[in-house]
């Protein structure tokens, strides 16, 4: 084999390489059944699926493309028949089936949003609680160079939830934008500026909960995090007893398994890092691409011996 076609072969796999973006791996720490959704950003390449099923102690792992950018959520509550159709109590995506195909989570819900790099710009994702919150969530990357910090609400907001922000069915606290809709709550209008659009008292509450989560539209200075080239797990409920209020009805189960994406179950061990996050803290680390890594080196000693 000469150099040439071993430099090609080794630029193809380096293309193929850089052409995927970050792992997400879904976890369900939760004591009942969530149906996450799937939302692509406009213009963004889209992600394998819209909406699928995952039952308590499972985990599901999907590969994005390079540059994609969305959110994902929870859906609780729900109810599906034998073909798949049906409707959630919370995060509801409107499409009446499991996937969402393109539709967005109904408020109140707490949001995971991505905005993954390319290149050699870095990833950006947050947890948001500014469209409400309706179930415990954390965001951790692995394997990624740079603040790469652990995000997301571990706190039952459900049980924090003001009277008046609480859903009719319960399970779900809205934001004060959603339940009042005034400009001062929505940052619109005359307060659609960080300097005119203030955290609120609502907001406060939500913050002071999930300090490092988004409370309110303009939050992002402690909010946003950045990473490059990590993959994600995203994990709902994440600590125990489940995040989900006491007050809510036990969530149904579907009756069929048409369109459901085949699961993993397997024990989850409690993490140390859910107090440090809790009180603003991380202890994230970061880990090599160890096969890659080889791959390269062996490739580069192939290309030192086939020249000699």
């Amino acid at each position: 084999m000469d150099l040439f076609a071993i430099f090609f072969f080794f630029s193809v796999f380096l293309t193929l390489h850089g052409s995927f973006g970050a792992k997400f791996t879904f976890v369900n720490k939760c004591d009942f059944t969530v149906w996450p959704g799937v939302l692509s950003g406009a213009g963004s390449l889209k992600f394998d699926t819209t909406g699928f099923e995952l039952r308590k102690g499972s985990s599901r792992s999907f590969q994005a493309p390079a540059g994609w950018s969305g959110r994902f959520w929870g859906r609780t509550d729900c109810s599906f028949d034998g073909s798949g159709r049906g409707v959630c109590n919370t995060g509801d995506c409107g499409s009446g089936e499991i996937e969402c195909k393109g539709a967005g989570a109904a408020p109140p819900a707490t949001l995971a949003e991505f905005t993954l790099g390319s290149g050699s710009s870095p990833d950006f994702y947050d947890v948001s609680l500014v469209d409400g919150y309706n179930l415990g969530m954390i965001v951790e990357g692995t394997g990624g160079t740079g603040a790469c910090g652990s995000t997301g609400c571990v706190t039952d907001l459900n049980r924090q939830c003001p009277l008046e922000l609480r859903t009719e069915k319960g399970g779900a606290c809205r934001s004060a934008c959603e339940k009042f809709g005034t400009p001062e709550y929505c940052c619109s209008g005359a307060y659609g500026s960080p300097a005119t659009c203030k955290p609120s008292k609502y907001s406060e509450i939500f913050k002071s909960a999930c300090p490092r989560s988004y409370s309110y539209a303009y939050d992002d200075a402690t909010s946003t995090f950045t990473c490059s080239g990590a993959d994600y797990t995203v994990t709902f409920c994440p600590s125990s007893p489940s995040l989900k209020s006491s007050t809510d009805s036990p969530p149904k189960t579907t009756t069929g398994t048409t369109g459901v994406v085949a699961q993993t179950t397997m024990p989850l061990p409690e993490s140390s890092w859910l107090v440090d996050m809790a009180m603003g803290g991380s202890t994230r680390t970061h880990q090599v691409d160890v096969s890659f890594l080889l791959f390269v080196l062996i490739f580069g000693s192939s290309l030192v011996f086939f020249s000699s």
